[in-house]
């Protein structure tokens, strides 16, 4: 059997949602089709998108086509879900990039196919909508190689495009379709297609497209391998994506996911024919939905594994945050939930301190997704019904106004000590803390300088925890994500007790006195060691006229960005790139239709913190 794991990727609104229902439907998957605008789609299965008439999360669908078995991972197309996007493109054999005959090539469609581009995965690009009124194929075409890539290629013609009766028919075949179908399986050309998800015109032969242009998984014979790249939970139920590189995954089988502790599969359900299908194995090519494995993250690998062979799920982080609040008595619930939902997605990075958790988003829409059901946009700060929290955790939630997210950095190495009942400690411990800068994106390590085995592994346990937790806010009230802390210094009192009485807690170290004394120590290591506040800076990227080149670059100056300079890219059609402060890039996007007659496309990604300038009046 030969398995093709097939991305649908797409601007908002350029019908891949639909595509995705007309292929199963095609299939003899479903008996009826499915309408985004009716909610009832069979990919959309998330209540909120079914409202909104948008996709949220990656759904995963399978249908067979011929002697291969296709699933289908239904991609989100909406900016701030790219994250969600990029995950599902590291598992994938290749993509169908969707674009509108009427709307063409637009800011996300742009986006999306770099983001292809990069991973060098090879994608059939299909023109939809060609029966709606206004539908220009050939001018959709021209500009996918004037802005997307040059090597584009045609097989086939559109007959009465922008009319119901709008249908394709092969062009003739004069020896370039087969050097086209080895170059697009290699990622370096690219087939375009023809057709509408609505009447089904040129479905049957984008489905034979699909064998002959993209690369097909077989099952071998090596040791089972995959990797995780989704996470949800079913009914409370913790339900992990993979997708199996090699070998076979069986159910009962003992997997090391690198944790620290070997769990084993309790279950398997494979995609087959539009649902997930109970198994007692998932075979290499195949997506499978793994229960069991308690501490898996996104990014991690099943079973063996392949040096080489994987393809990295890294993710640039959320440059962007809001406060959320719950009632009194429904605080510790709200941080469960949010960080039940932290684990489906790494991007969503939550973090309490006192009784204030802040939550890490990438835009707006990320924020109305959690926070409401749609409709008015109510005032800030009002209370709403949360949308995934009310109806997937039964808490409604309060979110404040979504601001550019901070950081600290170290600037020195800081060292303090506390022993236990010297100058003050009341704490039966003595904790010893040297923290050091650590390179940007490097995370929070936590070394050990004194002996090991001079405290019981709890204490140590503790103060570990301790410290993570407490960088979560550095000294100007920021979290420092980056930093080296080593432990320079232990010290317990042992478990002892009065004559004849039983333990005595007044006179012996428990957890409790490694997490009261942790937060003091480090707080002065910090300070001492010296912080600095940053904010986030993106890189961005604009396609627009090249007489709009200098009005452009002198808004970017305007809102404290650097243009680093134009280059041409097609007759008329220039590239400008440059760095951006990510408070200003919301403003970047709104005037920018207006300095390039519309026809201005950008496009942004995190590129670093940088120290700010008021960061000593914070």
């Amino acid at each position: 059997m030969s398995y093709l794991n097939l991305g649908i990727v797409a601007h908002v609104d350029a019908g891949k949602t639909s595509l995705t229902e007309r292929l199963l439907h095609h299939a003899g998957v479903t008996d009826r089709l499915g309408s985004v605008d009716g909610g009832d789609t069979l990919t959309d299965s998330l209540a909120l998108e079914r409202e909104r008439g948008i996709t949220i999360r990656a759904s995963v669908a399978s249908f067979p086509a011929g002697d291969v078995t296709v699933t289908v991972l239904d991609t989100p197309g909406h900016p701030d879900f790219i994250a969600e996007v990029d995950r599902s493109l590291a598992v994938l054999d290749g993509a169908v990039l969707v674009l509108s005959a009427v709307e063409g090539v637009q800011a996300q469609t742009l986006a999306l196919m770099r983001a292809l581009q990069r991973l060098r995965l090879p994608v059939v690009v299909l023109v939809n909508k060609i029966d709606r009124r206004g539908a220009r194929p050939q001018a959709v075409v021209d500009a996918v190689a004037r802005r997307l890539s040059p090597d584009v290629l045609p097989v086939q013609r559109v007959l009465d495009p922008g009319t119901p009766s709008a249908r394709v028919e092969a062009l003739p075949d004069d020896g370039a379709r087969t050097w086209l179908a080895g170059e697009s399986r290699r990622g370096r050309a690219y087939p375009v297609l023809f057709g509408s998800a609505v009447t089904g015109a040129g479905i049957p032969e984008l489905v034979t497209a699909l064998g002959e242009f993209l690369p097909v998984a077989s099952e071998g014979p090596d040791a089972p391998s995959g990797v995780v790249f989704a996470i949800d939970r079913e009914d409370g139920r913790k339900r992990v994506f993979v997708r199996m590189r090699s070998g076979t995954l069986r159910v009962r089988d003992r997997i090391d996911l690198g944790h620290g502790r070997a769990e084993r599969v309790t279950g398997l359900r494979v995609a087959h024919r539009g649902a997930l299908e109970p198994r007692a194995t998932a075979h290499a090519g195949e997506i499978a939905v793994v229960q069991g494995l308690a501490t898996a993250r996104v990014g991690d690998v099943v079973g063996l594994r392949l040096p080489g062979d994987e393809r990295s799920i890294q993710f640039p982080p959320p440059s962007y945050e809001t406060v959320v609040d719950a009632a009194p008595g429904e605080r510790t619930r709200l941080y469960a939930a949010l960080s039940e939902l932290a684990e489906q997605d790494p991007l969503i990075r939550v973090r309490r301190r006192d009784e204030v958790i802040t939550v890490s988003l990438y835009g707006e829409v990320q924020r109305e997704v959690l926070a409401r059901r749609g409709g008015r946009r109510p005032p800030q700060g009002h209370r709403v019904p949360a949308a995934i929290l009310l109806r997937e955790h039964g808490v409604e939630a309060r979110f404040g106004e979504v601001r550019t997210a901070r950081t600290e950095r170290l600037t020195g190495a800081g060292h303090a000590l506390e022993v236990m009942k010297q100058d003050g400690n009341e704490y039966l411990a003595t904790i010893g803390l040297r923290v050091e800068p650590a390179p940007p994106g490097s995370g929070v390590t936590f070394e050990l300088e004194c002996e090991g085995g001079s405290m019981p592994p709890a204490f140590f346990d503790a103060t570990e925890d301790t410290v993570r937790r407490e960088l979560a806010r550095g000294p100007l009230r920021y979290p420092v994500p980056d930093a080296r802390v080593v432990m320079t210094h232990s010290g317990y009192a042992p478990r002892q007790s009065h004559m004849h009485q039983k333990f005595n807690k007044a006179m012996s170290s428990t957890g409790a006195d490694f997490r009261g004394l942790t937060p003091r120590v480090l707080a002065t290591a910090l300070r001492r060691a010296g912080t600095v506040v940053c904010a986030p800076v993106h890189r961005f990227v604009v396609e627009l006229p090249d007489d709009a080149v200098g009005a452009v670059a002198s808004l970017v100056g305007r809102l404290g960005g650097v243009p680093f300079g134009a280059r041409p890219a097609t007759s008329g059609i220039a590239v400008l790139e440059g760095e951006i402060p990510a408070a200003n890039v919301i403003a970047l996007q709104r005037e920018l239709p207006g300095l390039t007659r519309g026809e201005g496309m950008c496009r942004t990604e995190h590129a670093r913190f940088d120290p700010v300038r008021e960061a000593a009046g914070v």
